[in-house]
């Protein structure tokens, strides 16, 4: 079952407070940016996942792993609605996260 665009908007209202949020359409989800990093998504059956950093792991210690597809690392589900908590989480991650990679020109 494919991420469904009112779930996306349910997301991205949670995440309003910060700025320069962006999302790309994906393998019937979402691939979810902050400020050019990826942060996480949005993955099959609505399912809300960040990547796990110390950052992340430290601001939101109940929450549960999940696999966002068969072969991906895990990532934390996130089930906090709170959009204060979310900010702080997606901007001590953001430190932590590499930078984007540098596509080749031809």
């Amino acid at each position: 079952m494919s991420s469904t665009e009112q779930y996306l908007d349910f997301v991205l209202d949670l995440l309003g407070e910060l700025d320069d949020v962006a999302h790309r359409k994906m393998m019937g989800g979402y691939v979810l940016y902050y400020r050019g990093k990826v942060i996480g998504g949005i993955y099959r059956g609505d399912r809300f996942l960040l990547k796990v950093t110390p950052a992340s792991e430290r601001l939101l210690p109940e929450a549960p792993r999940a696999i966002p597809y068969e072969g991906a690392k895990e990532m934390l589900l996130v089930e906090v609605e709170d959009r204060d908590v979310l900010r702080d989480v997606v901007d001590a991650m953001w430190e932590e996260l590499p930078a984007p990679k540098k596509r080749n020109k031809k």
